[in-house]
């Protein structure tokens, strides 16, 4: 079939995006699913900060390449073989596609899936196919995903069923910025009633993950940020305080919370952030970074704090989720109303208006911008 989709070509392209425009409209011709897989035709697709980093260039990716990961949909396709799907079915995507029996799969850890990661990183579907063409190339697909087009093949093991009454442009943000946000503060965190929690960066995973906080009863709930509005957004989500983001952050972290935050969670992707969260951090206490900064930046602690005050350092992928476990959860959290993500969405676009959008990601004027097919 053909669809329209927004194809990266050349990475690291000049801002305005709106100007230079990285993502180009092409009709693509997308295959039936193979063995495994399903055709989904995209309801809505968020613009999510991982999507600017390949844009900019600062994570490299095989292109040509159908962007976007973060997304929900209707099957309206099954490849053989294809179990626990029926044409109509609303799903989810998830950016790691779990094979289900590697090493990482056995033991609980789904998000570090090794056949999942190599298809990421060489760009085709689990199974090592690529379902789009474009002329004489065969573009590569995002994270298994390849949101921002019309429809889209998957492998089944990239999709969850959801609730189908669910509007499909909050759907979509359980993909990436609640998954990953609430999975980095329960999952990871595992934060407990009462425990002092900051959270550093307040785009859609740290707000999400500031939700997560909420849920799970953490007290104070510190919010840091550099734009006021978002600070003001977090004391509408349940931050107890909130904090500018600066030279004197770390300080009034450690006062408020009399010693350092039992759990602090960076989601800025900068290093010089992550060191910050890691002084806000209080003796036995657990650092943990859902950002991913440069893959040339490092982070450099003083070593003996590690032994001597008990201190713990944690990346979270993917919120350290089980998918078809945590999404349904998660969406039931939100009709419970103790998930309010619809919160986090702030723009609703067209395909055409994507590189505007991402120039509003890039300025942090969003949390979360949705791409509405239907």
């Amino acid at each position: 079939m053909q669809v329209t989709g927004a194809v990266l070509e050349a990475s690291g392209l000049p801002s305005p995006y709106a100007q230079s425009q990285p993502l180009k409209l092409r009709t693509l011709q997308l295959d039936a699913p193979g063995r495994g897989e399903l055709l989904v035709k995209v309801s809505a697709a968020g613009l999510c900060h991982s999507d600017l980093s390949v844009i900019e260039g600062a994570r490299p990716r095989p292109l040509p390449m159908v962007l976007g990961h973060e997304a929900a949909g209707r099957v309206i396709g099954i490849g053989a073989d294809t179990q626990g799907f029926a044409i109509g079915d609303q799903v989810v995507f998830s950016f790691v596609p779990t094979c289900g029996h590697c090493a990482p799969c056995a033991s609980g850890r789904p998000a570090l899936c090794e056949p999942g990661a190599a298809a990421n990183t060489a760009g085709s579907l689990l199974g090592g196919g690529r379902r789009w063409h474009l002329d004489a190339a065969t573009p590569n697909h995002h994270l298994g995903v390849s949101a921002f087009a019309e429809a889209t093949v998957v492998s089944a093991h990239s999709a969850v069923v959801i609730d189908s009454r669910l509007p499909a442009e909050i759907a979509a943000l359980f993909g990436c910025a609640v998954m990953t946000g609430v999975g980095a503060a329960v999952n990871t965190a595992k934060v407990q009633p009462g425990e002092s929690v900051a959270v550093f960066g307040l785009g859609g995973v740290g707000l999400a993950a500031l939700l997560g906080a909420r849920a799970a009863g953490a007290y104070p709930l510190i919010a840091i940020d550099v734009l006021p509005a978002k600070l003001e957004l977090a004391t509408e989500l349940g931050a107890t305080h909130v904090v500018a983001a600066g030279e004197g952050a770390v300080k009034e972290i450690r006062d408020i919370t009399k010693g350092g935050a039992q759990t602090t969670i960076e989601t800025v992707g900068n290093e010089m952030v992550l060191a910050q969260a890691y002084a806000a951090t209080r003796r036995g206490g657990t650092t943990v970074t859902a950002g991913l900064p440069h893959p040339s930046k490092m982070f450099s602690v003083p070593a003996v704090s590690l032994v001597a005050e008990e201190r713990t350092i944690k990346g979270s992928y993917m919120g350290s989720a089980v998918p078809s476990r945590d999404i349904p959860r998660y969406v039931a959290l939100y009709r419970a109303g103790l998930l309010p993500v619809d919160r986090l969405l702030t723009h609703r676009l067209r395909l055409d208006e994507i590189n505007a959008g991402f120039d509003r990601l890039a300025r942090g004027e969003a949390v979360r911008q949705v791409v509405l097919f239907d």
